[in-house]
């Protein structure tokens, strides 16, 4: 019986080891990802491309008459930036 409780802890303690960043990941996620203020602007400075760009090329695609109000007021936010 003892045998079989060593046996286990020890393989319980070498799945834990090999799943080390699995678990801590999964338990203690990073709160947050950019670490400066220089790094959340920029962060923000892409985000508000990508949003942009996504505005844009709906409206390549179909013309300007096909952007809802949402849209055009939201490019326009975005332009002012």
């Amino acid at each position: 019986m003892s045998e079989v409780l060593i046996l286990a802890i020890i393989v319980a303690a070498v799945l834990l080891f090999f799943n080390r960043e699995w678990i801590k990941n999964r338990f203690f996620p990073d709160r947050q990802k950019n670490y400066t203020i220089d790094d959340q602007f920029n962060s923000d400075k892409r985000e508000r491309e990508k949003e942009i760009d996504r505005i844009l090329s709906k409206m390549g695609k179909n013309g300007v008459s096909d952007l809802s109000a949402k849209d055009r007021k939201k490019l326009d936010e975005l332009s002012k930036m």
